[in-house]
């Protein structure tokens, strides 16, 4: 059986240069690669082209490498709750490609699914649809976006195997699944790596054909955004 288990986060993303183009999963602040992108903090990788759904906070997810100016551009659907990405955004420090989040989502897919493009209606007639190609389906403009060319994709999932199969929990069942699809190379990280045969087959979200290294993580913060508790 192929093991694709590597030892530790420096280990998985060791062969990524300054200039990649990397998808990192999340939403919010849920489900993120924590120990990866840690790693690329103590590695310092640069000029990095980052796609996610957001950049998680000012000291925490995507955040932490806004902060060491290791990000060069960022394709995302949402940019509220870090001060440093806004910041970098209107000083023109960042380049910022901002995507409704079905079209990001559903790009991500179509890298996965190995489609070079897809048409959606989202962003007619707006400031997303200026420059790209349109036609018309049944009477409905659709504008045309094109698959990402991704390096690597990096997920963080709840349990895996060592053959690369994963379940993940609840909301992180956002856009980990669609870019562990997408990635020429993805890794994964998982609170809890098993031996192959202790998952069950239906719960498995992400096949191990899609996943080249697989690790355990550790001291996930696992962060929420809002604490809302009811009175006693």
């Amino acid at each position: 059986m192929l093991n694709k288990v590597v030892a530790n986060a420096q280990e998985a993303i060791k062969d990524i240069e300054d200039g990649a183009v990397i998808m990192l999963g999340g939403f919010g602040l849920c489900g993120i690669p924590e120990n990866c992108i840690n790693a690329l903090v103590q590695k310092g990788t640069k000029n990095l082209t980052c796609i996610s759904n957001n950049a998680g906070i000012d000291d925490f997810g995507i955040g932490l490498m806004l902060k060491t100016k290791q990000v060069k551009k960022m394709i995302s659907s949402y940019v509220g709750e870090n001060a440093e990405f806004e910041r970098q955004l209107l000083s023109g420090e960042l380049e910022v490609e901002l995507i409704p989040q079905g079209t990001l989502a559903t790009r991500c897919m179509a890298t996965g699914y190995g489609m070079p493009a897809i048409f959606t209606p989202a962003g007619v007639g707006t400031e997303v649809a200026i420059g790209k190609e349109s036609r018309e389906f049944n009477g409905k403009t659709y504008l045309l976006e094109h698959a990402f060319d991704s390096d690597f994709a990096i997920v963080k999932a709840w349990k895996g195997d060592t053959q690369g199969n994963l379940i993940f929990r609840a909301t992180s069942r956002n856009f980990n699944p669609l870019m562990a699809m997408a990635g020429k190379i993805t890794i994964a990280e998982v609170e809890e790596l098993v031996e192959p045969g202790e998952l069950e087959p239906d719960q498995i979200h992400t096949p191990g054909i899609y996943v080249n290294r697989i690790f355990k993580g550790v001291d996930y913060e696992k962060r929420i955004e809002q604490v809302t508790t009811r009175p006693a």
